[in-house]
């Protein structure tokens, strides 16, 4: 999944990059700011609204893209419940099928509730990387 949003993020990251105005580079210039302490303090600060909306929507294709996990990561599902958070375990998608094709009844049941969680933790995601980029759009 890192392979299919890295380059969503890095090109969203170089674009609030580049749409920080020059003027805000040059000006840190002029009063003495070395090209480190110009991107650490201006540059970054400024698009960092660009980066947290690109990172918004490589969150929702990673957590939305379940095809290439069930194709390639079904072959390494795990089959037991993690006792610790260092444990084995498989991601919420590929469970969610494994549920739905089983027969028995109370497993649907299983499988809708997991959809709910995935559709919270997405809600609950966006909705913190929308509130960090709303506040850090206010500063700038």
């Amino acid at each position: 999944m890192a392979l299919l949003i890295l380059p969503i993020i890095v090109v969203a990251a170089q674009e609030a990059i580049r749409a920080v105005p020059n003027e805000l580079r040059y000006g840190s210039f002029a009063i003495g700011g070395t090209k480190w302490q110009t991107i650490r303090r201006i540059v970054l600060p400024a698009a960092m609204p660009g980066i947290l909306t690109g990172n918004i929507l490589a969150l929702s294709r990673a957590i939305g893209e379940t095809a290439p996990l069930i194709m390639i990561g079904a072959l390494t599902f795990v089959a037991f419940t993690p006792e610790g958070p260092l444990d084995k375990f498989t991601v919420m998608p590929i469970q969610i099928f494994n549920w739905i094709s089983r027969p028995q009844e109370e497993f649907q049941y299983v499988a809708a509730a997991g959809i709910i969680v995935l559709l919270g933790m997405l809600l609950l995601m966006n909705s913190l990387a929308i509130y960090f980029r709303n506040k850090f759009q206010k500063k700038y």
